[in-house]
Formats: structure tokens, C-alpha cells, sequence
């Protein structure tokens, strides 16, 4: 097997636990590649990571450090005179750290023998990952997400030479994979969808036994969330008198925005922002619901949900997923079948489709069925992490990794 290395731009985090079980499934597979981050996570809350895992990551440096040690490596000569005319004509340009990144993890991979870097997001790891292809013979590949594709900022090194440059790109939904495939034809061959994947033993079943019932929402708080629209919905479930507890398990931005909101609904004692919670805690939660609520949005800048890891967390526990038509969230939740979708920004329609579920404990439990079982069919850890194994050590088929990349080259500032 083709040795290759993960970066990422900060790992483990709790907002990104799809790239923490992609690495211990692997792992379980006997398969542990060299794991770079160029962020430490020092300031997340505590979760309950795997510490043979986290061993095995290497931070990079900070920034004076990280300068020093590229410095160092140059005077010693194990730089190449492209690599240091590239660095000194990149100079402090927007991104320069991402060029001292690659030389410091490039340097490192080939004393590994590692010729391939896998990065997740189409970003800071991504970009990185660029450079290290422009500057040593190491090959990259990179999953893709949501708002790196979808709103992605405005850095040089942008989605298209990404694509253009990359072996292969992955992303993890039939939508995403259309979007990329339209925006870049001539590229078309290189994207491929990976779905992301559960340990789907990890989590028990809802028995629908919460009284009242439970509705139960995971995310980051931030406006593509939909929270908002949720918390409208409890309001008019209120006015309807209806009986329920609504609990938004994670912490963001927009927490006292949300909590005022609340309060001016008269909600206290029925809608509860309860923070970041541990992976082990969320799927007790999940266990305990009665339906599982994500109301995604398009927010002000063109950011969305592309395929959440927690509607198939909810779906893996057997609830029923009321949610939007955003993204690949179609591809999870099927309508009327594993549970109820609307269009973003519909407050009533959430309401109703709410309203629906906990009126009828039999359709809930149906619908709920029916998504654990397209779970299993779809979202399988242990297949979908040896498809993309399979695929970041082989090549896409037109675009074998082991070559060499490219000489160094700057790209010019555009005007």
C-alpha cells in the first residue's frame, strides 16, 4: 500500500468528527498514516479522543518558530533553489505561511518516504497541501465539504487550481459532487463522492419514551443552522398548547442572540441551549429523543450544509429527521419515508412537520426504522473508509499518483 499522510488545519476537533473517525477507522484497520495539523485545538472542550490517536498528530510550529526552522533548513541546503527563489518572490503576500507550511511538512514527508498527502476541506490544509506538491514529489488529494466549496474564501490559490491540480477530490455528497463537476468540466473525471461514514455500533436505540416528547438539534451555532426557525416553531407549537422540551446541544456565535430569542418567547422552560457536549453524551441524547430537528439554512454569505454528519447520527438511533431541502441533506432524509424535509426559512412548515411526529409515536418510530436502515446501507465507517483508502493509495484512473509535481513556480498576483 502507497504510504500517505492526513493534514488537516486542526485535528481533533469536535466540529469536525468525521475526520476524527475517518482516522480511528483506519486505525482499526491497521492502517495508521502520518497525521499532520497545523493548528492545535488547545481551546475546544474536552472529548473523549482516543490518546494512542492524538500521539500521533504533529503540530507545526507557530509562526516565528515555523520561520526559523524553514530558514535553518535552507542555510543547511536541503532546500532546492526553486523552493527558496519561490519563498523569497512570494515574500509576505497574502497566505505566506501556507508555502512555509509545505516546506516544513514536505521536508519531513520525504525523510518518511511518503510521496502522498491526503488534506480534508478545500482551505488552509488544502492550500497547503498545494505547495508541498509544488515543491516536492509528493502527489494530494483532499476531501471536500460545504463551505469550502460553497462559500469559499478568496485566497490565490483558490477551488480552481485545487481541482486542476489535485489527483483526485473528494466530496461527500451526489450534490456537492454535481456542483463541482458543473463549475470545473474539464476536471469532471477527478471528482468523486465518498460518503462519510459511522461506527454505526456506537449508538442505541430511541425507544420514543420521553415525556414529554424530546426534540433534539445538534450544531454549531451559527446562522446556516436554522436555529432560529427552530426556536420560531417551538413558539407556535407553544401557542398551539403543545407539550414538548426542545434542546440545542452546541455552542457558537450566535448563543446569547438565540437565548435572547428565547426569552422574548417565553420558552425558558421550554427550549434549552445546553452547549458543547461530548461525543458520548450526544448519542445518549439522541437515544432519549423523540425527533431529531436540523432547520439548514442558506446564510448571508452563500454558506450551507452539504451532508450532516449528525442527521445520520440521529438516523443510525432510529429517529425520525425533520430538516431542509439544503445540500445533500435530500440524499439522507427521504421524504415521508425516514422523515419530513421543507424549504429553508419556514418556521410554520417546521412547526407542522414537528407538530406531526409527536402527535404520532407510531409514524416517528416508522419513519425512524426506515432511516436506521438506509443508515446501515449507506453510511457503513468500515466500507465507505476503505473506499477512500482504496482511493487516495491507488489514483484516480486518469490521474495515477507517484509522479513527481511540478517545478516550483509563483503564481503572479492577479490585477
Amino acid at each position: 500500500m502507497t504510504p500517505f499522510a492526513y493534514l488537516f488545519e486542526r485535528f481533533p476537533s469536535f466540529g469536525q468528527t468525521f475526520c476524527y473517525r475517518e482516522v480511528a477507522e483506519l486505525a482499526r484497520q491497521g492502517i495508521t498514516p502520518s497525521i499532520f495539523s497545523i493548528r492545535n485545538p488547545k481551546a475546544e472542550p474536552p472529548q473523549d479522543w482516543d490518546a494512542r490517536i492524538v500521539k500521533r498528530v504533529h503540530y507545526l510550529p507557530d509562526e516565528k518558530q515555523l520561520l526559523d526552522d524553514v530558514r535553518k533548513a535552507s542555510k543547511k541546503r536541503k532546500l532546492t533553489p526553486e523552493i527558496v527563489a519561490a519563498l523569497d518572490e512570494w515574500g509576505r503576500r497574502t497566505d505566506f505561511l501556507r508555502l512555509y507550511q509545505a516546506v516544513y511538512i514536505g521536508l519531513r514527508l520525504q525523510e518518511m518516504g511518503i510521496g502522498h498527502v491526503h488534506a480534508h476541506f478545500m482551505g488552509m490544509a488544502a492550500r497547503t497541501a498545494f505547495w508541498i506538491h509544488k515543491f516536492f514529489p509528493v502527489t494530494f488529494s483532499f476531501t471536500a465539504h460545504a463551505n469550502d466549496i460553497f462559500a469559499p474564501k478568496n485566497f490565490e490559490i483558490g477551488l480552481d487550481k485545487l481541482v486542476d491540480t489535485a489527483g483526485v477530490a473528494v466530496t461527500v455528497s451526489d450534490y456537492a459532487k454535481k456542483f463541482l463537476q458543473e463549475r470545473f468540466p474539464e476536471r469532471a473525471d477527478r471528482v468523486r463522492r465518498i460518503y462519510n461514514g459511522l461506527d454505526l455500533t456506537e449508538f442505541g436505540r430511541a425507544d420514543f419514551s420521553s415525556a414529554p416528547p424530546l426534540i433534539l438539534a445538534v450544531g454549531r451555532l451559527i446562522a446556516k443552522k436554522g436555529f432560529a426557525d427552530l426556536i420560531s416553531a417551538c413558539g407556535l407549537l407553544k401557542e398551539r398548547g403543545k407539550l414538548f422540551r426542545c434542546e440545542i446541544i452546541g455552542e457558537g456565535p450566535l448563543e446569547n442572540e438565540l437565548r435572547r430569542q428565547i426569552e422574548q418567547l417565553n420558552l425558558q422552560n421550554g427550549v434549552a441551549l445546553s452547549g458543547a457536549r461530548t461525543l458520548r453524551e450526544v448519542r445518549q441524547r439522541l437515544a432519549a429523543a423523540n425527533v431529531f430537528v436540523l432547520p439548514s439554512i442558506i446564510d448571508a454569505g452563500g454558506g450551507m450544509d452539504n451532508l450532516p454528519t449528525v442527521i445520520m447520527e440521529a438516523m443510525s438511533t432510529g429517529l425520525p429527521v425533520v430538516s431542509t431541502t439544503i445540500g445533500g441533506i435530500p440524499e439522507m432524509v427521504v421524504e415521508n419515508e425516514t422523515g419530513l424535509l421543507m424549504q429553508p426559512d419556514d418556521p410554520v412548515g417546521l412547526a407542522n412537520a414537528i407538530e406531526k411526529l409527536i402527535n404520532d409515536p407510531a409514524i416517528a418510530q416508522k419513519m425512524g426504522q426506515k432511516g436506521y436502515e438506509r443508515a446501515q446501507r449507506l453510511f457503513s465507517i468500515e466500507t465507505n473508509v476503505r473506499e477512500l483508502c482504496s482511493l487516495i493509495c491507488s489514483g484516480a484512473p486518469s490521474t495515477p499518483f507517484g509522479g513527481p509535481g511540478p517545478p516550483a513556480t509563483v503564481i503572479r498576483e492577479r490585477n
